[in-house]
């Protein structure tokens, strides 16, 4: 147990240093990659769905995995609400990674996406509260957290890297005690794969 809390929390260390990626992605966009512009523009409704979720306390609420956003991600849930994800990518592995944005913090999550690494590490301090990963066309497993989130504000993104091995990166992630080094380009979050969650 003790050796799948460590492997969870260095699994997604690499997400807030590939921010500054993010950054360079955005600013310099590849000519064959059109279109990905519009999706690095940051607008909400290409990350989420922007319906409630329809869940009692209790409930469960799906969340689907595409190339590169998630489908089915309400702006809210109610606490007790269980968090699960498909993967309907018929390449990619992809993550559901829930980081609590503090109290204090005010920014969107566009903004926060959007600063240099220090800062991001300031505005979203401690260990992710949920981490759920799914190989391509399967359901997600629970790496860190139980589906569930207590009620906050958090910062959702998948930092998985675009054109990863799906079958070595989950064994990695199974089988180390550090974060899966499988190559590839830049995180999906780059892409838009990121939303913010609302949680009552």
């Amino acid at each position: 147990m003790q050796r799948t809390r460590r492997a969870a929390r260095q699994l997604l260390v690499p997400l807030v240093p590939l921010v500054m990626v993010a950054a360079v992605t955005a600013a310099c966009g590849g000519d064959d990659d059109e279109g990905d512009e519009d999706a690095l523009a940051g607008d909400a409704p290409t990350t989420a769905t922007s319906a409630a979720a329809d869940t009692e306390d209790g409930g469960a609420t799906e969340v689907v995995a595409v190339d590169y956003h998630f489908d089915g991600l309400p702006e809210s849930i109610e606490a007790g609400t269980t968090l699960t994800m498909r993967n309907d990518s018929e390449q990619e592995v992809h993550e559901f990674v829930a980081f609590a944005i503090p109290p204090e913090e005010t920014r969107s999550v566009d903004e926060l996406v959007a600063l240099p690494e220090g800062e991001l590490f300031a505005s979203i301090p401690g260990e992710p509260a949920l981490v759920l990963v799914a190989p391509p066309g399967e359901e997600a497993m629970a790496i860190f957290g139980d589906g569930t989130l207590t009620p906050g504000r958090y910062l959702v993104a998948c930092a998985i890297p675009t054109g990863a091995d799906p079958d070595e990166f989950m064994r990695q992630a199974q089988a180390s005690d550090g974060p899966p080094d499988v190559p590839g380009g830049p995180p999906h979050f780059t892409a838009g794969m990121y939303a913010e969650l609302n949680v009552s």
